[in-house]
């Protein structure tokens, strides 16, 4: 594909002031903040889960790697769905698959049947990012796209920081189990949002041509030189993210109540601070990316992100740990909201949803491995060492950028 794709006319996307456009966005930033909520919450669920089955915290750990796993399944299988029948009803379907799913996860006897309910839950978590982002990227013009995605990354943040004032008084009145409990009722209030979302109208045109194989939709990723080393680019930014990202938050409330001693409801506050960094870098890298570009915004952020993990590492007075976490907050997850937009322009609408669910959950399949290995470091090393030797990811993304092309203000290609 060329590298300014051009879109007729007549499918430029709508206005934000036009009310579809903004029932995109709150679609699918809400079903995307069911997902952090979700995922939070087994975070802070951890130790008494562990203490349940009788199991080490890594083997508990397990359990955020095993729903990064389902969610690399169900990215796939929902990306290829929506591509095909449309985005907001895939999106749709993912939501009830995991609201079904994250409720019987309460009823677990054991670790096991536990682990299988998250992966299938997982599953239906893996289609929320891609899909989202999707449309929110088709709904917007291309002057504000990276503000679009960067607004349903902050849904993640919201549930999340939801989850991090939730999750401490659910368990002293209802155990884990009633944890998981609760975490389902999200996801069915983000099936009756997303239930009044249509399709966008570049894919309405799109779904009057022939359907391509899943793997002639594979190997559009590759199509040409071009877009093939994008692929490889992207592929390693969604992987270092995602890494970096539930390698940190896995673990950051055991690491405050626990190696700190600050305890679970003050760990929960700091917790939400660093949230706080989260959303406010995701909010502020929309608006940086639109008017400057997306590789000197990328760079930016990733290179605050080396420097804030090694200092935020060090840190052990609480006011400092305090203002730290939103610091690192701020540059570790700012990028996430820029990848909607990075992908979408990447891609054909034909395999955006896909090329968008693939890439970031073959990148939380990576992640998967952050709680476990982050688990194992802190054992031998402690989580000081663990956190600070994360910076080192970051340096890798900074290269990783330079494959992929810089596409401010480029129309979607068709």
């Amino acid at each position: 594909m060329s590298d300014s794709p051009v879109l007729s006319p007549s499918l430029t996307p709508k206005n934000p002031s036009d009310g579809y456009a903004k029932r995109a966005i709150f679609a699918s930033a809400s079903g995307y903040a069911m997902d952090g909520f979700d995922l939070l919450i087994l975070s802070f669920g951890m130790l008494a889960i562990a203490q349940s089955f009788g199991v080490t915290k890594a083997e508990a750990g397990a359990l955020t790697s095993v729903t990064l796993w389902g969610a690399v399944v169900g990215g796939v299988l929902f990306g290829v769905l929506a591509d095909r029948f449309g985005r907001a009803k895939m999106l749709a379907w993912s939501i009830i698959l995991f609201a079904v799913f994250t409720g019987l996860c309460a009823l677990s006897p054991n670790l096991e049947t536990l682990a299988v309910l998250r992966f299938v839950a997982g599953m239906g978590l893996g289609g929320e990012f891609g899909i989202g982002m999707t449309l929110a990227a088709e709904a917007w013009p291309a002057a504000k796209r990276a503000r679009a995605t960067a607004l349903v990354g902050i849904g993640w943040q919201v549930g999340v920081l939801a989850a991090a004032f939730v999750s401490p008084w659910a368990i002293s009145q209802f155990g884990w189990r009633g944890l998981f409990a609760i975490g389902a009722v999200p996801a069915v209030i983000a099936f009756v949002v997303r239930k009044r979302i249509g399709e966008p109208e570049i894919f309405q045109r799109a779904s009057t041509e022939p359907k391509p194989s899943f793997g002639a939709q594979l190997k559009m990723l590759f199509a040409d030189r071009t877009t093939a080393m994008a692929t490889i680019g992207i592929l390693v930014l969604c992987s270092v993210q995602n890494f970096g990202y539930y390698g940190v938050m896995t673990w950051l409330p055991t690491y405050l109540s626990d190696s700190l001693q600050l305890g679970l409801t003050k760990s929960s506050l700091w917790t939400a601070v660093t949230v706080v960094g989260m959303m406010a870098g995701i909010f502020l890298f929309g608006q940086f990316a639109d008017r400057f570009g997306r590789r000197p915004t990328f760079w930016a952020y990733q290179a605050g992100a080396v420097v804030s993990l090694l200092v935020y590492s060090q840190l052990s007075n609480e006011i400092a740990l305090l203002f730290g976490g939103a610091v690192m907050g701020f540059f570790v997850n700012g990028m996430l909201g820029g990848l909607g937009a990075l992908m979408a322009e990447s891609y054909r609408t034909q395999i955006r949803s896909l090329a968008q669910n693939v890439l970031f959950n073959l990148g939380r399949g990576v992640g998967a491995f952050a709680p476990v290995v982050v688990a194992l470091v802190a054992t031998e090393h402690g989580f000081a060492i663990a956190i600070g030797a994360l910076a080192a990811l970051y340096v890798l993304e900074m290269a990783a950028m330079l494959l992929i092309p810089e596409r401010k203000g480029a129309a979607l290609a068709d």
